[in-house]
């Protein structure tokens, strides 16, 4: 038999040939069926990694061509993108903010407000950390539910001078495709352009099924105190031209929303549209327990349905991530984002707006020790309310003259039955000397408006934040001198000085007010309770109140309060004792009972109906005294 001799030439071939299958299997791509099926059911598709290769049951993986036919089988006519796309991100940034933007789904995965930290003086991000997610939700015409969180883009960025673009393109073909376009136009602008647009998709996206958008946001800790951090963060929106926010409950269905914003006490995270969403899901979940090491605070989400405009999708909106600025937020014109930096309402938004951000903003001019600041405005608000106080002043003198005349006509006329001519004889005292009851109430009624107006003045500007004065490191904040190894009930486990200092000076203001409130208060009638004994549990309860109300509130409004009190001591100490002259009061006060007092029409009316009251109290006394006959 003879034997085979090896042939070199043949093994040569094989080789060649060999290489040429392998070359063809992983260099050929298979065509994009188009086609529609009749009979296959809609599958909700999410791919966690969709550029990866395909592994088998025995673990082995397996070819390229595989792994193509099977991201076909997936996505459909979006496999492309899957084929060609690969994991990456992209950073977009100017002087003021930095994104970063992953080519998994297109979204920001980060975002970096410069120029701040946060209260352990790290890096200050809205986004990190996964805890942000933007997603579209759509069907297609092959009956697939796709999820673009789930999808790589495709990024091309283009630069000319300050404006940045980045295009986020899912592609179904170069044609076809569904683009994310972030644009950066100014090198000081917290607002990003953001557009999400559709070219070609019409015959690819089933019109027929909802279009959703998804942003869901969980806001990270920023600030030292988490209760107030948690206390002045809300979720903003504008519906119908009005600003509004979810108030106790925590969900709400909306339409033509122009914005939302997650407001998180000194920063905002916000979008805005030209395209109002309608049938807009808002909700907000309280995140925050009393866990003092939670990273987090509340939960925000928005869930809309988009439009479609002759099959395609053409939304230009806009992205704002920085800081909760009322005076940069009124920039923007046409928006009424500055609604969210949360100046109270009513009157007392309204003195926020007109007078302290004015005076604050003309005082940070040419002043940086924003300490000063709060003094400076403490002096120009009593200088302001200085008046009103030296009318209390005056009318608590007249009172202190006229008090022995109404003592006499407690005892002319004693007893419950003869109240209403008690009453009467009293006011006729007053009204000859020129004096009312409720001059005393008017300062502290005036007053109030400013207390509430820089209660929320003093905590939510930004101004403050992270600003030293004295032994303070942050004046939006409480400041601390000692921590404790316990925590007290409403108080808290630290010792804040300001607090002290300021309810120190609630006391000696309160004790040197006594007088004159005693001055001011009418003798005690039978049956009334004894005003001056309340006023003197008053003088001590006050001051605890105050103690443990703004031991964790910001320590620029315990100094205001302090610095205040101080001031209002001084003043009325100069009225009482150098403006003030009883003895010319008590001769004006002969010279008005003098003079006709004339009434007016609603005084007429309120003379005649305790008259008739005391009448009718007379008719009653007589027919009980003849019943008892």
């Amino acid at each position: 038999m003879e034997e085979k001799k090896f042939d070199f030439n043949s093994f040569i071939g094989m080789l060649l040939l060999g290489g040429i299958l392998l070359w063809y299997l992983n260099s050929r791509k298979p065509e994009v069926d188009t086609e529609k099926p009749n009979t296959t059911p809609t599958e909700q598709t999410t791919t966690a990694n969709p550029a990866t290769n395909i592994i088998d049951n025995d673990g082995l993986v397996t070819n390229d061509s595989l792994r193509q036919v099977a991201l076909k089988n997936q996505l459909g006519a979006f496999a492309l993108s899957a084929i060609n796309g690969k994991d990456g991100e992209t950073v977009i940034e100017n002087d003021v903010i930095q994104l970063t933007i992953s080519n998994k789904g297109g979204q920001i995965t980060k975002a970096l407000v410069k120029n701040f930290k946060t209260y352990d003086s790290l890096p200050l991000h809205i986004i990190n950390n996964k805890n942000a997610n933007f997603n579209i939700n759509f069907g297609t015409t092959d009956n697939r539910i796709l999820n673009t969180q789930d999808l790589l883009f495709e990024p091309k960025e283009t630069k000319n001078g300050d404006n940045t673009i980045l295009s986020m393109k899912l592609k179904v073909s170069d044609s076809q495709f569904l683009e994310y376009r972030y644009e950066i136009k100014s090198k000081n602008d917290y607002r990003i352009g953001f557009a999400v647009r559709s070219q070609g998709l019409s015959s690819v996206i089933n019109s027929s099924q909802d279009i959703n958008l998804d942003w869901n946001l969980k806001s990270l800790r920023k600030e030292k105190s988490m209760r107030t951090e948690n206390t002045y963060t809300y979720y903003y929106y504008k519906e119908n031209g009005d600003v509004d926010y979810l108030q106790m409950k925590d969900d709400e269905v909306a339409s033509d929303i122009e914005w939302v914003a997650y407001k998180q006490h000194f920063f905002s995270a916000a979008l805005l549209t030209d395209t109002p969403f309608n049938d807009a899901k808002l909700k907000s979940v309280d995140y925050l327990g009393e866990d003092v090491d939670s990273l987090h605070t509340k939960t925000f989400s928005l869930k809309t349905p988009l439009a479609l405009k002759n099959g395609e999708l053409n939304y230009n909106m806009e992205w704002y991530y920085g800081p909760t600025d009322y005076n940069l937020l009124s920039t923007y014109e046409g928006t009424d984002l500055k609604e969210i930096s949360d100046l109270g309402w009513g009157i007392f938004g309204f003195l926020n707006r007109t007078i302290f951000y004015p005076v604050f903003n003309v005082l940070k001019g040419f002043l940086g020790n924003y300490g000063l600041i709060i003094i400076l405005m403490t002096i120009v608000v009593r200088i302001i309310l200085s008046p009103v106080l030296y009318k209390s002043y005056l009318s608590s003198a007249k009172m202190k003259v006229i008090r022995p005349e109404m003592e006499e006509i407690n005892k002319k006329y004693p007893g419950s039955e003869n109240a209403m001519k008690r009453q009467q004889e009293v006011m006729a005292v007053q009204r000859k000397a020129g004096v009312s009851m409720m001059s005393g109430c008017i300062p502290a009624l005036l007053q109030m408006p400013v207390f509430f107006a820089l209660f929320k003045f003093f905590p939510t500007n930004i101004d403050f934040r992270q600003k030293a004065f004295l032994w303070v490191n942050d004046l939006s904040s409480y400041d601390i001198v000692a921590k404790l190894p316990f925590n007290i009930p409403l108080y808290g486990n630290h010792i804040s000085l300001f607090p002290i200092l300021a309810s120190i000076a609630i006391f000696f203001y309160m004790k040197m007010n006594q007088s004159q409130q005693s001055a001011m208060q009418a003798p005690t009638q039978e049956g009334m309770p004894d005003m001056s004994k309340m006023m003197k549990y008053m003088i001590y309860f006050s001051p605890i109140m105050m103690l443990f109300f703004f031991n964790n509130h910001a320590s620029g409004l315990s100094l205001y309060y302090f610095i205040s009190n101080l001031l209002t001591i001084a003043i009325m100490f100069v009225i009482k004792n150098y403006v003030i002259d009883e003895k010319k009061i008590h001769a004006q006060i002969e010279e008005n009972k003098k003079k006709p007092v004339k009434k007016s029409k609603f005084r007429e009316r309120l003379d005649a109906a305790m008259k008739q009251a005391q009448e009718q109290q007379e008719a009653q006394k007589r027919a009980a005294q003849k019943k008892k006959k």
